[in-house]
């Protein structure tokens, strides 16, 4: 199975305006890892500020690979500067067989 990652941010309502630049900038280094399948970012209907972003991995190793990098300083983003408070990130790479 694929490893889904949810990438959860909260952007300062003061800087609102500037999400779609900072994410693209950012997401377009998160597209061209090796290994990622597909990134969304979805805006939550009750609230503009928070985004959740949806990413596809072939490996959990591919993710865990690509999130190390992030750590390095040629990985290192500017987003951190529109967030209204650290990032929340969950990975799924299991299912449970539902027999349907």
């Amino acid at each position: 199975m694929p490893a889904i990652v949810h990438f959860e941010v909260r952007i300062d309502p003061a800087r609102r305006n500037d999400a779609a630049k900072y994410l693209s900038e950012t997401l377009a280094a998160t597209r061209a890892w090796p290994g990622n399948q597909g990134i969304e970012a979805l805006v939550d209907d009750a609230d503009p500020c928070h985004i959740l972003v949806v990413e596809t991995w072939a490996t959990t190793q591919d993710h865990d690979d690509y999130a190390a990098w992030r750590t390095t300083p040629e990985g290192k983003n500017a987003l951190h500067e529109i967030l209204a408070g650290p990032p929340c990130k969950q990975v799924y790479s299991t299912a449970l067989p539902l027999g349907l």
